[in-house]
C-alpha cells in the first residue's frame, strides 16, 4: 500500500485576535498541496485499494502572499414592465416605460487576500450573489464596469479560470457515487495525467481528512430515494471538487445556506483551513452565527447593492458607535448590523447616509499594498510549491490547459456515468419492461401474419406502430442531461474536461443499452409476426431498430440541450413525434402530400426507418398477397362466395382477353412498395440515413453545450 505523509492543520486561529490572524496565518499552516510532499508512491499491493493516512509533522513554509483587489464595480440589468396590458387595470394617463434599468452593483469596491476568509453579507436581494459571481467572472464583460486586480496587476478571464474555483449554492452531485468516489473522479478531471494513480488517491485521502469527512468516504452522496450524507456533508463534498487541484482563489455563493447551525460551523472552520493553507476565500452567508463570525477575517455589507460596510469583523462595535448607534453588548454584531440596515431602508434616505460614513471610515483607514512579487512570479512560486496541481505541467503559462487529454476525459466521464447508472438498475429494468411488454402484445397481436390483401395492411400497420415506439421508448432520455446540466456547466466552466468528451462519452455510455433493448425487440417480434428474410433479414430488422432508437435517443437528448425543464421537454417530444409519423408515409403516401408539407415528409425520423423495414419485408418480387378471387377480399364483394368470384374472374378474362385464374397474382411485394411511394431510395440507403440522423443531433447537442452552457449573466 501506498503511504500517505500529511499533516494537520491547528485551530490556533480560534484563540488569536481577529486583528492578529494575518501573522498567525503565516505561521501556522502549510499549503494544502505540501501535504503531498513526502507521498511514497510506491504501491505493495492492489493499487486500487485505499491507502493507508499516517499524520507526520511538518514544518511551515510561509505562503505567497496574493491580494485579490477589486474597484468601482457597478452591474445593471434591464427589467421589463410585468404589466403587458396596463389598460386593462388603469386608465392610460401618460405613456409608460416599457423597461426600466435595475442597478444591482453600485461603485463596489475592496479587497480580499490570501490566508483570509472574506465574507459577504445582506438581507435577500441585498446583491450578494451578484457580487460572488462579478468577481467570479460569471456576468458579461459588456455589462460589468469596473476592474479587478490580483497582486496589482490586472485579472484577465483565462487566468481567472486557471486559479480559481467557484462553489454554487446547490448541492448538485452524482446521487449514487461515494464521496470518496465523487472526489476521485474530480481529481481524474482536475489532476494532470503526470500525476500517478497513487498520489492522486492519496490527494483525495488528503482532502477527506480536511473537509472532516472520513466517517462518511464510503457512504453514498443520496437523493430523495436513497439515503445518503447529512446535508452538511454534501455541502463539504460540493467544496472538495472544487478545491482538488488547490486554486489560488475559491468563491462560494451561499455555502451555510439550509443547514443548521453545527453543519454551517463545520463547512465554514473548513473554509478556514483552505484559506490558512495559501487561498484567497471569497463567500456570501446570509447571517452567521457568533461562532462563524469568530472564524472570519473580513466583512462586506451591502444594501441595494453598495457598500454600508467593509472591514474586519473586529472594528464592527467601534464603526457603528461613530455612526451613532452602538451594538449593545452580548448581542450578535452582524444580526444587529443587518436589522439597522433594514431599518434604514425603510426611511425616505435609506442607507446614503451609512454608505457616505462607510467611504470615509475606509478613507481614513486605507492603507497601500506593497507587492514583493510580480503577478507571474507569486503564480510560479505557488505552483513550485505544489499549489494549482491542474496547472503544473505549465507553469509559467498564462493559458488555460485542460489537465488531461480528449480519451482520457471520455474514459473517466464515461466510467463516471456508468457507475451512476449501474447503480440504479431499476431505471434500466423499467425500460426493458416497456419494451419487452410492448414487444409481446404487438407479437400477440400481429401473430403470423399471412400472405393476404389483409395481411398486408396489418403489415404495415406494424411496421409503423413499431418504429414509432422506438422512437416514443427513448424519451426517458430526456431528463438525464436536464438534471446535469447545472453539474457540466460547474465542471467546464473552469476547465475540468471539454465539453466535446461530455458529448462523446454521453453517446458511448448510451450504447450498450440501446443494444440490448434493439435486440430483445427485434427478437420477441421478427419471427413471432412472421416477417420476411430468415436470418439476414433479423439482423437488417435489428439494425433498423438499434439506428431507430440511435436516432430517436440522440434527438431527445439535443432537446433536453435545449429544453430547460423536462414537462416542457415531453411535451415537445411527443408532439414531434407524432408530427413525425404523421408525415412518415403511412397515413398519407408521399404522392399525397401537399406540397407545403413536404419537407418535413424528408425531415421525418420515421420515415426512413419504416421505408426501410418495408423494404426488407417486401423486396421479393415473386412473393404475392393477392391472388386469384383474393382481388375483391378489399371491396364489397368480399362476402360472396368463392363459386362467384371465380366466374366475376371469368368474365374480366372474357372482356380483358386476358387469362385470369385462382392462382393468378395480382399484387406482388414490389407492387406494394409502389402502391406506398417507397420508390426513391434502397433499404441501406435508408438505414445509414437514419443512422446519419443520430450523429447529426449529436452534433447539433454538441454545438448546444457550447453556446448555451456560458453560465453568466448578461
Amino acid at each position: 500500500m501506498s503511504k500517505i505523509v500529511a499533516q494537520n492543520v491547528s485551530p490556533v486561529r480560534d484563540c488569536v485576535p481577529l486583528y492578529d490572524r494575518r501573522q498567525t496565518v503565516e505561521m501556522s499552516s502549510p499549503a494544502f498541496a505540501q501535504l503531498l510532499n513526502n507521498v511514497g508512491d510506491h504501491v505493495t499491493g492492489d493499487e486500487t485499494e485505499t491507502p493507508v493516512h499516517q499524520v507526520l509533522t511538518m514544518q511551515p513554509q510561509n505562503s505567497i502572499p496574493f491580494v485579490l483587489s477589486f474597484s468601482n464595480l457597478t452591474y445593471s440589468v434591464t427589467v421589463r414592465r410585468k404589466n403587458i396590458f396596463p389598460a386593462m387595470s388603469r386608465g392610460w394617463t401618460e405613456e409608460e416605460p416599457v423597461t426600466r434599468t435595475k442597478v444591482l452593483l453600485h461603485d463596489i469596491s475592496g479587497e480580499a487576500r490570501d490566508g483570509e476568509l472574506l465574507a459577504v453579507l445582506g438581507a435577500s436581494g441585498s446583491g450578494k450573489s451578484t457580487l460572488i459571481d462579478a468577481l467570479a467572472n460569471r456576468i458579461s464583460k459588456d455589462s460589468l464596469k469596473g476592474e479587478m486586480k490580483l497582486n496589482g496587476e490586472k485579472l484577465h478571464t483565462k487566468l481567472l479560470k486557471v486559479i480559481s474555483a467557484y462553489v454554487m449554492q446547490d448541492d448538485l452531485l452524482y446521487p449514487m457515487l461515494t464521496v470518496e468516489e465523487t472526489l476521485m473522479f474530480s481529481a481524474e478531471f482536475r489532476l494532470p495525467r503526470t500525476l500517478s494513480k497513487s498520489k492522486k488517491k492519496s490527494r483525495v485521502q488528503a482532502l477527506i481528512d480536511q473537509l472532516g469527512l472520513r466517517n462518511a468516504a464510503k457512504t453514498i452522496i443520496g437523493d430523495e430515494g436513497h439515503r445518503g450524507v447529512s446535508g452538511g456533508e454534501r455541502r463539504r463534498v460540493s467544496i472538495g471538487i472544487d478545491i482538488i487541484h488547490d486554486p489560488i482563489i475559491l468563491f462560494l455563493d451561499e455555502p451555510t445556506s439550509g443547514l443548521d447551525s453545527t453543519s454551517a460551523f463545520m463547512v465554514v472552520k473548513v473554509l478556514q483551513r483552505i484559506a490558512q493553507s495559501g487561498s484567497i476565500v471569497i463567500m456570501s452567508i446570509h447571517q452567521p452565527s457568533n461562532r462563524i463570525l469568530s472564524l472570519l477575517d473580513r466583512l462586506i455589507f451591502l444594501s441595494h447593492g453598495q457598500t454600508v460596510y467593509s472591514d474586519s469583523p473586529f472594528n464592527l462595535p467601534q464603526f457603528f458607535t461613530d455612526f451613532g448607534h452602538p451594538i449593545p453588548e452580548n448581542e450578535n454584531r452582524t444580526e444587529f448590523a443587518l436589522d439597522l440596515i433594514r431599518e434604514l431602508e425603510g426611511t425616505p434616505d435609506g442607507t446614503n447616509n451609512l454608505v457616505e460614513f462607510n467611504r470615509k471610515w475606509k478613507n481614513s483607514s486605507t492603507t497601500s499594498t506593497i507587492y514583493d512579487l510580480s503577478l507571474k512570479e507569486a503564480i510560479s512560486a505557488s505552483i513550485s510549491r505544489g499549489k494549482l496541481v491542474s496547472g503544473a505541467a505549465n507553469p509559467t503559462s498564462m493559458v488555460p490547459t485542460f489537465a488531461n487529454p480528449i480519451w482520457t476525459e471520455m474514459a473517466v466521464l464515461s466510467k463516471r456515468s456508468f457507475t451512476n447508472s449501474w447503480r440504479m438498475p431499476e431505471i434500466f429494468f423499467v425500460r426493458f419492461s416497456a419494451v419487452m411488454v410492448t414487444g409481446f402484445i404487438l407479437s400477440t397481436i400481429f401473430w403470423r401474419l399471412d400472405n393476404s390483401p389483409k395481411g398486408i395492411w396489418e403489415r404495415l400497420g406494424f411496421i409503423a406502430f413499431a418504429v414509432s415506439t422506438t422512437y416514443y421508448i427513448c424519451a426517458e432520455a430526456l431528463p438525464v442531461f436536464i438534471h446535469e446540466r447545472y453539474i457540466f456547466m460547474r465542471e467546464t466552466a473552469y476547465n475540468a474536461y471539454r465539453r466535446s468528451s461530455y458529448c462523446l462519452s454521453h453517446a458511448l455510455v448510451s450504447l450498450p443499452s440501446l443494444i440490448i433493448l434493439s435486440l430483445s425487440f427485434a427478437a420477441l417480434t421478427f419471427w413471432a409476426v412472421g416477417l420476411d428474410g430468415g436470418a439476414s433479414g433479423f439482423l437488417f430488422y435489428f439494425s433498423v431498430i438499434l439506428a431507430s432508437i440511435w436516432a430517436g435517443n440522440s434527438f431527445v437528448t439535443f432537446l433536453s440541450g435545449v429544453v430547460p425543464h423536462v414537462m416542457i421537454g415531453y411535451t415537445i417530444v411527443v408532439a414531434l413525434l407524432g408530427y413525425f409519423l404523421l408525415f412518415s408515409g403511412f397515413y398519407m403516401n408521399r404522392d399525397r402530400i401537399p406540397s407545403y408539407w413536404i419537407w418535413f415528409h424528408y425531415l421525418s425520423l420515421v420515415k426512413y426507418p419504416y421505408e426501410a423495414v418495408l423494404l426488407n419485408e417486401f423486396k421479393d418480387p415473386t412473393k404475392c398477397f393477392v391472388r386469384g378471387v383474393q382481388l375483391f377480399d378489399n371491396s364489397q364483394l368480399g362476402d360472396l362466395p368463392n363459386s362467384i368470384k371465380e366466374k366475376l374472374l371469368d368474365n374480366i378474362s372474357e372482356t380483358l382477353n386476358v387469362t385470369i385464374t385462382s392462382s393468378t397474382c395480382f399484387t406482388s411485394g414490389a407492387d406494394v412498395l409502389v402502391q406506398q411511394g417507397i420508390t426513391q431510395l434502397n433499404k441501406w440507403n435508408c438505414l445509414w440515413v437514419t443512422i446519419a440522423w443520430g450523429f447529426f443531433y449529436r452534433i447539433l447537442f454538441y454545438f448546444t453545450l457550447l453556446l448555451g452552457s456560458k453560465n453568466k449573466r448578461r
